[in-house]
């Protein structure tokens, strides 16, 4: 390594700008199963998912081949207002733990959206303008994705309809306020506005929502208008593409310094920014050119990869949606309305699924009440406030640091600050207040889950 000091944010030049994305399914050698069709239990052809997605993105979503993809020039344009974003090194939090360790962080919580969302949605809803759409429908948990979209949409003069899952539709009514002040029409889900919405509620009254309850009415609303599609903010395999700004940056940056990290964390939902962000370094374990320890972080109330099962499962809970194999809790799982955070999707993306199953990454679930308190930590002395799902991956980045305090090690980690919490208040307030417990789904929940995993595809 050179013996320059490492500053404390790492800037890459614009002309350092990714001009591509990387598709890690090229140098996977067991690719991610295919999505296939609920009725035929066959792969899903270009021209069957048309009806619901955009052409472009279809092809993105298909391509399994392709290791680069370039980014349109309009895309790179508007990603220049806000990247590249800097890779910090986290030298205040080294010193207060007492580490060895070298601590460095991805933060993508510099745009008014917050957080790294806003990268697939910018692509998404070019695509959508360059098909002659009206507008496109979406799902929100905690409102980052919504958020990120109304602002690209508004950028191309698209309409937006979006889905927003009950329990943060309530607590989050700033983060619903800035889609709306972007023209966003904002509906809590499940709602009484699509067929899908009305028989949920009628099974489960009273229901706080999740992210399959708000995808399933999304993708009605979608079918339903003629000039509209859906788009979707994480899971799918086009978003993780476009998220590998992310990874690229961040490999680019610990290049220029000649930093090789030993182990990358990122919290885990859906998987769009953890895919982002490791899919880089992914690829070099793929090509035997690097080795690295890869960690997914997701909430012990939503363990989609520590106690899900590997299978083919619904998309959404209202099963509108094709069936993907992925790492699932059942698609009619509803995490517990004491979730503070988003991380509230039953499953876990195709690719990050295979890569979990194929031994390339590995997971650990964490309990809202530790991930908080780790926020707290961090906050106090890098001066972020980090959104709770960025917290997933802060946690387990510190228990890495005092590891390495008890052992002696000096290991880098690097972990993605995914974003800002500055919407997140209620959560922060529950939990300086002493109010927020933690909740465990019981094993008998989860297999009750399981036994309605659908039989196409997992005979």
């Amino acid at each position: 390594m050179t013996n320059e000091k490492i500053p404390y944010k790492i800037y890459l030049s614009e002309n350092e700008l990714p001009k591509q994305w990387y598709n890690v399914r090229a140098d996977m050698k067991n690719k991610p199963a295919p999505l296939i069709s609920p009725a035929t239990g066959e792969p899903l052809k270009q021209e069957e998912l048309e009806p619901v997605f955009c052409r472009e993105l279809v092809k993105q979503e298909l391509n399994d081949t392709d290791a680069y993809i370039d980014i349109p020039e309009d895309i790179l344009n508007f990603y220049k207002m806000y990247r590249p974003s800097p890779l910090v090194r986290a030298y205040c939090l080294e010193e207060k733990l007492g580490t060895p360790a070298k601590i460095y962080y991805k933060f993508e919580g510099n745009n008014t959206s917050g957080s790294h969302k806003l990268n697939s949605a910018i692509a998404q809803a070019y695509y959508a303008k360059q098909q002659g759409l009206k507008g496109v429908t979406t799902e929100t948990g905690a409102g980052q994705w919504g958020t990120a979209l109304s602002m690209a949409c508004s950028y191309f003069d698209l309409d937006l309809r979006v889905y927003m899952v009950k329990v943060s539709y309530e607590q989050k009514p700033f983060r619903r306020e800035v889609m709306r002040t972007y023209g966003a029409q904002v509906t809590p889900s499940p709602s009484e506005t699509t067929e899908i919405g009305k028989k949920i509620l009628a099974e489960h009254p009273g229901t706080t929502g999740s992210l399959g309850c708000a995808i399933s009415e999304a993708v009605e609303d979608a079918v339903s208008h003629d000039g509209y599609k859906y788009v979707l903010g994480s899971v799918l395999s086009q978003v993780l593409l476009h998220q590998t700004v992310i990874g690229l940056e961040t490999k680019a940056a610990l290049d220029k310094y000649d930093i090789h990290p030993d182990m990358i964390i990122g919290c885990a939902g859906g998987g769009s920014n953890l895919g982002g962000l490791v899919s880089p370094f992914v690829g070099e374990k793929l090509r035997g050119e690097n080795d690295y320890q890869i960690i997914a972080v997701e909430p012990a109330s939503c363990p989609s990869f520590t106690r899900g099962k590997f299978a083919y499962d619904f998309c959404d809970t209202g099963h509108v949606c094709p069936l993907a194999k992925m790492y699932t809790l059942g698609s009619e799982f509803i995490p517990s309305a004491n979730h503070a955070g988003g991380l509230r999707y039953h499953g876990m993306s195709s690719i990050l699924s295979q890569l979990y199953h194929d031994g390339l990454i590995e997971a650990r679930a964490v309990e809202q009440t530790s991930v908080f308190q780790a926020a707290q930590d961090f906050a106090r002395v890098e001066g972020i406030l980090p959104a709770p799902e960025s917290s997933h991956a802060i946690k387990v980045a510190i228990d890495e640091a005092m590891k390495c305090k008890e052992t002696g090690e000096e290991k880098t980690i690097v972990f993605g600050l995914t974003g800002t919490g500055y919407f997140d208040m209620v959560a922060y307030q529950k939990f300086n207040d002493g109010e927020m417990d933690d909740y465990i789904p019981t094993d008998e929940e989860l297999e009750a889950s399981f036994a309605k995993l659908p039989e196409v595809g997992n005979k």
